[in-house]
């Protein structure tokens, strides 16, 4: 009915992994090499006001062919994959009838995708699944975003009988480290709401997500010889080490699920002179994440009291916020993607996102987002898997979205 697999083999095989702490947007070229690719088949496709803009952000228009007034929305999928694994030569296998049993993806390296540590395998016996060869990663995330969103435009073409209204479509860069709305044109793009195509597994719709800050710190030490140090030394990893402890440590991500928040040491670097530390805090709820922010603040205030001011440093910024105040507003987008899932015989799991999304920070800007499945397991490994039928479904999901925008 689709040709949504053959769209996702062709484009895992560009290398668009985005890469942390450049200073140009795309922060690597084979993003704009793909978005190439896909403004020709746009192109090809016949839509309109196709504009590739040299940071990668690619739009486009399918116009409406009714003349009745229908909102405009859109549908947003990143072109980026993730830093944490090659993307590199990408050779997907095709696994038809899954039969239940562990899957070898590469003998050589012992891979193996097991059901025994993936259980959800066994939610797709008799299903076609897409894997890694057990090397890189796959690039589902969102390449099937991406895939699903083209292959429901391309269903829309060949189907004017379809009535719909005005349909933008984007596909953004470096999602994956955090920069996929920073330059996205709003106004330009022209949609009342949109919806990315961006989660996981089949049913998911997401519209709430971590109100999230992080926090640098720098602990000044003093560093004397170990043999003479009494009453000099200042080992500023040992004050780290006193403010992390002042953390809770049952709010740390490993001890947290559904919508509770967290502290999370990040990173850490030090020496007795000068020790580093990135710390990031999530909440759900705006209230619990003022507190959160507090509760750092006043330990640094302590640790500065009892051993001298100026000894930690603390830079604390907001990064992004719950997209849920932005959405409810507009919960119609929200109540007819569950409609769409049920129209399909989906059951709709509505999950808050326990990390951040560009919907968010594009409902902060304007444009109420939520999200929706793509059908894709285990992201960011070599053990990522997305079954075909899944990603059919999401084609389904789309093209039902637009229809009950019609019928409004």
């Amino acid at each position: 009915m689709f040709d949504v697999m053959d769209r996702l083999l062709n484009y895992v095989k560009f290398n668009t992994k985005s890469k942390e702490d450049m200073e140009v947007t795309p922060s690597t070229k084979g993003q704009l090499i793909l978005a190439e690719v896909l403004k020709k088949e746009l192109t090809a496709l016949g839509l309109e006001d196709i504009k590739l803009s040299e940071n990668s952000y690619l739009e486009a228009t399918l116009p409406k062919n009714v003349d009745k007034k229908i909102r405009t929305i859109g549908f947003i999928a990143h072109l980026d994959t993730s830093p944490d694994m090659s993307g590199e030569n990408v050779k997907p296998r095709i696994v038809n009838n899954y039969d239940g049993e562990a899957i070898i993806l590469n003998e050589e390296k012992n891979v193996i995708l097991s059901p025994a540590d993936f259980p959800e395998l066994k939610d797709y016996i008799g299903k076609t699944l897409i894997t890694t060869d057990g090397t890189t990663l796959l690039g589902a995330d969102d390449k099937a975003g991406i895939a699903e969103i083209m292959a429901a435009i391309s269903y829309l073409v060949n189907n004017p009988q379809i009535k719909h209204g005005d349909i933008k479509v984007c596909f953004t860069p470096d999602e994956e480290i955090g920069h996929g709305a920073q330059l996205f044109d709003i106004e330009g793009f022209g949609a009342e709401v949109a919806y990315t195509i961006d989660g996981g597994t089949i049913g998911e719709l997401e519209y709430e997500n971590f109100n999230a800050a992080y926090a640098e710190v720098k602990v000044n030490g003093r560093n004397v010889h170990p043999g003479s140090a009494k009453n000099k030394m200042i080992n500023s990893m040992h004050i780290a080490s006193e403010l992390i402890n002042m953390l809770p440590c049952n709010e740390r991500p490993e001890f947290t699920e559904g919508y509770e928040g967290f502290y999370h040491l990040n990173a850490i670097k030090g020496t007795v002179e000068e020790t580093e530390l990135d710390i990031i805090i999530r909440d759900f709820n705006k209230e619990d994440f003022e507190k959160k922010k507090e509760l750092i603040k006043r330990a640094v205030q302590l640790l500065n009291f009892k051993y001298g001011d100026g000894r930690i440093e603390l830079n604390l910024k907001d990064q992004y916020y719950n997209m849920k105040e932005k959405i409810e507003p507009v919960k119609y987008a929200v109540d007819i993607a569950i409609e769409a899932m049920k129209m399909v015989n989906i059951q709709p799991n509505i999950v808050p996102i326990r990390g951040g999304t560009d919907g968010a920070r594009l409902s902060y800007m304007g444009l109420p987002t939520p999200n929706i499945f793509t059908g894709g397991h285990n992201f960011h490994g070599k053990y990522e898997f997305i079954p075909v039928e899944s990603m059919e479904k999401a084609v389904q999901v789309i093209l039902k979205i637009i229809q009950l925008y019609s019928e409004e």
